[in-house]
């Protein structure tokens, strides 16, 4: 791949915050990336610059990248990285250097006439089987940093299970997605029901359970029960303050957070997975829960990990988590996500493969999750933007 020329573009995410995308030529045609900022970031994620500051940055590297023939997209990755010089992209910022990774991928793609998985899985993944049908977690009520509601646990998630055809699946996430919404409006919250940043409604409830129930019953009514279970992403960093979980009211200790846990998993017995329980740094917290309920579910990290193969051996080898999100964004280029991905495998913890708030229009996250074959895919509700995703996971698998 030889690259003749690199522009940034200012666009606007699904919040109508600024965010970047990369238009990146070669022989081939022009190739592009846009990449979400996100809201909801652990603090040893790679940094994230302004457009602005972005355009600067690219004006002092870019004579090195279009000089050079890159035949692979690691190698071209590691010259970004050796460009930047630190371990969290703070020179460069990680979403500029993700979207120079995304349209590069796709630029060498096309030169080997693939589509963008098959290269991802040829250069990454060559040994690794396909075939899976990665569960779909889709966002259905939204809350912490993501709302503005009453909310400590940041989402509450519908996970589809399909052996046969997205398509139908799809359409019943949509169906149950409507159906959840006319409750809400139909009952005490009335007919002003906002919805979050990731499409999830936004209202306020009796207290963080709730939301459970509520979507326990939707469940029932639409006769899912077989194929639909329940997560939650509590994203506990947000609600952790000065040493206690604030929620529902309370300040909780870790234990006391782990008991809410498993009575939350007693009282609803589809709830099968819940993602960043504790704060990122409250390893004995991970590893209290884990204990209690060993690998009847999924305890995963995100916060804990952030798409970090050495963070993700260390945390597999303390035995906190089972499962565990694998988000670009949070290492900057697809190259470490890709090495991300194969710690885990190594480690036999279940792979996730997620978008991120403030999502764009670019489906690449779907690619990755066909190449690496993903146990899951983290899409967000299904409506407006992310719909893209879900249509490309019909394309992709049906």
């Amino acid at each position: 791949m030889k690259i003749k020329d690199i522009v940034l573009r200012e666009i606007f995410d699904s919040r109508g915050d600024s965010t970047i995308e990369a238009e990146l030529t070669t022989s081939e045609g022009t190739f592009t990336a846009s990449i979400p900022a996100g809201k909801s970031r652990g603090s040893r994620e790679a940094k994230i610059v302004s457009f602005d500051q972005a355009v600067k940055n690219l004006q002092e590297i870019k004579g090195g990248l279009t000089e050079t023939d890159f035949p692979s997209l690691e190698r071209f990755d590691r010259r970004v990285i050796e460009i930047d010089g630190t371990g969290d992209k703070s020179n460069l910022g990680g979403n500029l250097t993700l979207a120079l990774s995304v349209a590069s991928a796709r630029a060498l793609a096309r030169e080997s006439n693939l589509e963008d998985w098959e290269y991802i899985k040829k250069e990454f993944f060559l040994k690794e089987k396909t075939g899976t049908r990665p569960l779909i977690f889709s966002n259905f009520i939204n809350g912490g940093v993501h709302a503005q509601n009453n909310l400590s646990i940041q989402e509450y998630i519908v996970i589809a299970e399909t052996s046969k055809s997205y398509s139908s699946t799809i359409r019943k996430l949509v169906d149950l997605y409507r159906d959840i919404g006319d409750t809400l409006r139909s009952t005490n919250w009335g007919s002003n029901v906002s919805v979050g940043d990731e499409g999830g409604f936004a209202t306020s409830f009796a207290d963080n359970f709730e939301p459970l129930t509520i979507l326990g019953r939707g469940i029932k009514r639409q006769k899912m029960e077989k194929e639909f279970r329940l997560g939650m992403d509590a994203a506990a960093s947000e609600f952790m303050k000065e040493g206690f979980y604030e929620i529902d009211g309370k300040k909780l200790k870790s234990k006391e957070l782990t008991k809410m846990y498993k009575e939350y998993f007693s009282a609803s017995p589809s709830l099968v997975s819940v993602e960043d329980p504790f704060a990122e740094d409250d390893t004995e917290g991970f590893k209290a829960l884990r204990d209690e309920v060993g690998e009847d579910k999924l305890l995963v990290g995100d916060d804990l990990t952030v798409t970090s193969a050495e963070l993700i051996e260390k945390s597999s080898k303390a035995g906190l988590i089972n499962g565990v999100i694998i988000k670009p964004n949070q290492v900057g280029t697809i190259t470490e996500a890709c090495l991300a991905v194969r710690a885990a495998k190594e480690k036999g913890i279940k792979t996730i493969v997620s978008h991120r708030s403030g999502e764009t229009e670019d489906n690449f996250i779907i690619h990755l999750a066909k190449a690496c074959n993903a146990d899951g895919v983290k899409i967000g509700a299904p409506q407006k933007e992310r719909i893209l995703k879900f249509n490309e996971l019909i394309r992709l698998y049906d």
